[in-house]
């Protein structure tokens, strides 16, 4: 186990917890769950026991997150976000299956967003406040509205992305970016984080 904070309300059951997470009042985190360092994890969230958590991750009041997601690093989910993992549920199914979704490093789910399971969020990718996501979402991808499209993309500082041809550069970081038939990719940066100067790395806001 790790050096974490609990606040006194909340119930941590598993033993996995990394060193410099934060779990607050009314939170539960079932037995079996893993949560990686330096994770805030709000009020009134339920973690299920099979469920994984990276490093770094921001997951904001009111959220549960079940069996079969995987949440990788540097994730931030929004107040009130729904995640599910059952295609077709029933009260009473007798050959339950759980459909598994991941969201990729960096992504961010904003506010009362609801996600479909059996979907990837892209790394980087912005789900706008609200959005009904029903379908995978590429890496970097602006996506909002009900079902959720895609309306644009996005660079890991988060500002928006203006593609006059197949290149972009970030007017907020300057970090450049390709569009192609795979998608849009990074230029000459493999990690987003940054580092401190004494080891430790941060992501960037």
């Amino acid at each position: 186990m790790g050096d974490y904070f609990k606040h006194p309300m909340a119930l941590v059951e598993s033993d996995d917890i990394g060193d410099g997470t934060r779990i607050w009042a009314f939170a539960h985190i079932m037995t079996g769950a893993k949560i990686g360092k330096n994770c805030n994890i709000g009020d009134h969230c339920f973690v299920e026991g099979k469920v994984r958590i990276g490093d770094d991750v921001t997951i904001k009041n009111h959220v549960a997150i079940w069996n079969g997601v995987t949440v990788e690093d540097g994730v931030f989910i929004g107040p009130g976000v729904t995640t599910t993992n059952d295609l077709r549920p029933r009260s009473r199914a007798p050959e339950w299956v759980c459909s598994e979704t991941r969201i990729g490093q960096g992504a961010t789910v904003g506010a009362n967003a609801t996600l479909l399971c059996g979907i990837t969020i892209g790394s980087f990718a912005f789900i706008g406040a609200g959005a009904v996501v029903t379908r995978n979402v590429p890496s970097y991808a602006l996506v909002y509205g009900n079902p959720a499209r895609v309306t644009g993309y996005v660079c890991r500082c988060s500002a928006p992305l203006d593609f006059g041809g197949s290149e972009s550069s970030c007017p907020k970081c300057g970090r450049t970016y390709l569009r192609g038939g795979a998608g849009v990719s990074l230029q000459g940066q493999s990690d987003p984080r940054r580092d401190n100067g004494d080891g430790e790395t941060s992501w960037p806001r």
